[in-house]
């Protein structure tokens, strides 16, 4: 009988032992024999089976309906069989409703973006959503809420769902009074482990008026806390290893967040390895609207979309989690754990001390590393826009399938679809550069003369070609030649729009709005060629940071980063600024903070804190005024007393004589430059110097860039009146639709108007960033003559008298004289 308790107690003590330890998975590659141990991100551990608490439920990361809050009344779902093909839009066949997901269900939230609508006659949508394995091998069904305006007709108009490019249902856009929500299955088989491609296709057309100024009324809203991904049972919920960090996902409103609880938060030396792997975090998620918030106390709570890191030593951390394996005393330790308070997997990084830490924190980034000497082909944009942005260098021919133009057969008024491209920092063609479009096109002869297609860049018109034959016509690679006006540094996104006009719609008579017959197609085959341009780096140059975090992503040694305080506020703000611009340069930006501005020389350098804490070395160099560290004080509600510098002046300006005069000379001023691209930089012989810069008291931050001392590196400053101020505003400025708005020489942020402005760049200096040619050198010129015309003109004027003397010189040598 001894022997039984005995053996019994064994085999219970060896099962505790096994069920807190961690099963291994290891990111990194092979390591050769006699390797220095390295750390191990490990899966979940399940918790072991505690006591009933009555008070809290568990939480998990990925929210299951049950925990959710209840939703609105909706029409029954239409759950629609997965057909092989759509070739043409038809509403969806009527079905049973249905059921709701099962309370067991793991529910993922797909869209990354705070609203999503579907405009016009025809939008289509792509992106990736990482599944991890278990996500991919469960039962799921595709859940999607929507509205639409009351204009569209629903007999000729329908919403469709790809997933992988294949249509797993379609839904008649019919709900005009509220939010519908609509149920598709999933085939089996269709999801893979990795990324999977979700696209909303919108056909949609209007109820009684045929005219082109109709279809912009036009629209069907998808809203991101409706529309989801359910998975049936609990091990869609398991989360492992780099897939864990990759399938985070959003939330509701489209946004991701990494709750990051640090013990030593304010410790120097820890910020370092933290912002580290801040970076790699975001590399690996890839998300466009992530933020990250440290914290010293404790775990917040768990929802979609966020991921909680819990970082420190053992005995850093072993209040906040008692839980901590055995194993973090001893070695580094990157293992995802599961907290036995609230059920949800939390991604534990430990050691014996902060350098184990350090090592552990590699583990996990280091996959996500890349030498700056390695050319990138592409952008990553797949999370919010697929297919990922082709970065053209020189010379280069792009087939539209390539960059996600399907062929189309349009039978409307208005079709418009979009793509996207990417150029280097380096750009320098703004000025006389001309892409062209080859395009693959047809039309019926209903179109009209005086139909047309426009070519837009980043939503500014670039080219227009108009339809000048009544008798219809097949075009084959038609060149149409686009400005590179538009273009900057980083991610450009292109739209290539039809204006069709017929005499059916002229007389629009009684549902010709549904018409079915196509009279416009469009080519995948068509081509976007951009030729070589002039590449040379710019300093200042904030589009460039924005675009491919330059000149901090081609960087060999680690950036010096001035941080004024290292509180959570501040660290926050930090690490989502470089989160972001980790994602721009494809890689992780390697940082060493510094405390003042006579350690970094005339590096390249960021400067991020309050702007009462900041050096005036680095105003200075970014032509801010000193003084904005005591003035620059937010206009809020209890300071009624507080007038806006800005909006008194011009007040006063349309007061005092004169000031309708200098209004009209300010409008003729934008009408010449709107039309003939001339500004009175342009009509300068040189530059004019950078001007001093105060900012407004509406405004709730700013961000400029300048030179060094030397002028050999460039400074950039992120600051606000206060570290609350800096992290709201840098979440917000960093988000998918506000980021590319980043340019010039200095952008502000009001959190209060919510307004984005930019001061362009008056003077800067150019960056050599390509072996010495002569083609190239040709190419700035020509960039930097078209802009500064004057020169230009006195430069044309100085070669033809040199030319007019050189001649008469010669025939006055030459020939016979009397």
């Amino acid at each position: 009988m001894r022997r039984i308790v005995a053996a019994s107690l064994f085999l219970l003590n060896a099962s505790a032992f096994a069920q807190a330890q961690t099963a291994p998975f290891d990111m990194s590659g092979e390591r050769p024999p006699g390797a220095s141990v390295t750390p191990r991100l490990t899966p979940a551990t399940p918790p072991a089976a505690p006591a009933p608490a009555p008070v809290t439920p568990p939480v998990s990361v990925l929210p299951t309906p049950a925990t959710q809050a209840a939703p609105a009344p909706v029409p029954p779902a239409i759950a629609v069989q997965p057909q092989p093909a759509v070739p043409a839009l038809q509403p969806a066949a009527a079905a049973d409703t249905a059921a709701p997901p099962h309370s067991s269900d793991i529910r993922r939230y797909v869209v990354p973006f705070s609203k999503l609508g579907l405009g016009g006659e025809y939008d289509r949508r792509s992106w990736s959503v990482y599944l991890t394995p278990e996500q991919a091998a469960a039962k799921a069904s595709f859940t999607f809420a929507y509205q639409n305006a009351v204009v569209v007709a629903p007999e000729a108009s329908a919403l469709t769902v790809y997933l992988n490019n294949r249509p797993i249902g379609q839904q008649r856009v019919g709900s005009p009074d509220g939010p519908s929500a609509i149920t598709f299955a999933v085939p089996p088989g269709l999801l893979q482990p990795g990324a999977n491609l979700v696209t909303f296709e919108a056909a949609q057309r209007h109820r009684t008026d045929c005219s082109i100024q109709s279809t912009y009324e036009l629209w069907s809203n998808i809203d991101p806390a409706g529309t989801y991904l359910s998975f049936a049972g609990t091990d869609a919920a398991l989360l492992a290893g780099a897939d864990a960090i990759r399938a985070i996902g959003v939330d509701g409103a489209g946004k991701t967040e990494f709750d990051i609880v640090v013990p030593a938060l304010e410790q120097p030396g820890t910020t370092r390895p933290l912002l580290r792997l801040a970076q790699g975090l975001s590399v690996l998620s890839s998300m466009p609207n992530q933020i990250f918030a440290f914290s010293a106390t404790s775990l917040p709570a768990a929802g979609p979309g966020k991921l909680s890191v819990l970082v420190g030593t053992a005995a850093e951390l072993r209040p906040l989690f008692p839980g901590l394996p055995p194993g973090a005393e001893s070695a580094a330790l990157a293992a995802f754990v599961t907290d036995p308070r609230s059920g949800s997997p939390v991604l534990l990084i430990s050691g014996p001390s902060w350098q184990a830490v350090s090592s552990a924190i590699d583990t996990i980034v280091s996959p996500t590393d890349r030498s700056s000497d390695v050319r990138r082909d592409v952008l990553t944009t797949e999370r919010w826009s697929a297919p990922n942005a082709p970065l053209v260098f020189s010379d280069t021919s792009i087939a539209l399938s390539r960059l996600g133009v399907k062929t189309t057969e349009f039978s409307g008024r208005r079709l418009r679809t979009s793509f996207n491209i990417a150029v280097p920092a380096d750009f320098y063609a703004n000025a006389y550069g001309e892409a062209k479009v080859l395009l693959d096109a047809a039309y019926t002869d209903n179109v009209l003369p005086g139909s047309h297609i426009d070519i837009y860049v980043n939503d500014n018109i670039a080219s227009t070609v108009p339809i000048t034959t009544t008798s219809g016509g097949i075009l084959r690679h038609l060149p149409i030649r686009v400005t590179m006006r538009h273009f900057k540094p980083g991610l450009n996104t292109m739209a290539i729009e039809a204006i069709l006009m017929t005499k059916d719609d002229a007389a629009c008579a009684p549902g010709a709005t549904a018409g079915a017959t196509p009279r416009f197609a469009l080519f995948d085959t068509s081509e976007l060629h951009i030729p070589d341009f002039a590449r040379v780096g710019q300093r200042p140059n904030l589009a460039a940071m924005a675009g491919t975090a330059y000149p901090y992503g081609r960087a060999t040694e680690p950036t010096p980063l001035f941080i004024d305080r290292i509180d959570a506020d501040t660290l926050s703000a930090a690490a989502t600024l470089l989160g972001q611009m980790a994602i721009t340069a494809g890689h992780p930006i390697a940082v060493e903070t510094v405390a003042s501005p006579n350690m970094i020389g005339d590096r390249d350098a960021i400067f991020i804190g309050s702007i009462s804490q900041m050096p005036a070395t680095a105003l200075s160099q970014t032509n801010i005024s000193t003084a904005s560290q005591a003035s620059w004080r937010p206009v809020t509600d209890a300071q009624p007393g507080v007038v806006d510098t800005g909006t008194a002046f011009e007040e006063w300006n349309s007061k005092v004589s004169g000031g309708v005069l200098r209004s009209r000379v300010t409008a003729f001023r934008e009408w010449v430059s709107r039309n003939f691209d001339i500004s009175r930089s342009s009509l300068q012989f040189v530059p004019g110097a950078e001007e001093i810069f105060t900012p407004p008291n509406a405004a709730t931050l700013l961000v400029a860039q300048g030179s060094s001392p030397a002028g050999t590196g460039s400074w950039t400053v992120v600051a606000a009146p206060s570290a609350k101020d800096l992290r709201e505003g840098i979440e917000v400025l960093t988000a998918q639709l506000n980021w590319p708005q980043i340019s010039g020489h200095i952008t502000t942020y009001s959190g209060k108007t919510g307004k984005i402005e930019a001061v362009p760049v008056t003077r800067f200096d150019f960056v050599p960033s390509m072996p010495w040619s002569i083609a190239n050198y040709r190419l700035i010129a020509a960039n930097w003559l078209s802009t500064n015309i004057l020169s230009y003109a006195f430069l044309l004027v100085v070669f033809v008298l040199l030319i007019g003397v050189t001649t008469s010189t010669m025939l006055k040598r030459l020939g016979r004289s009397k």
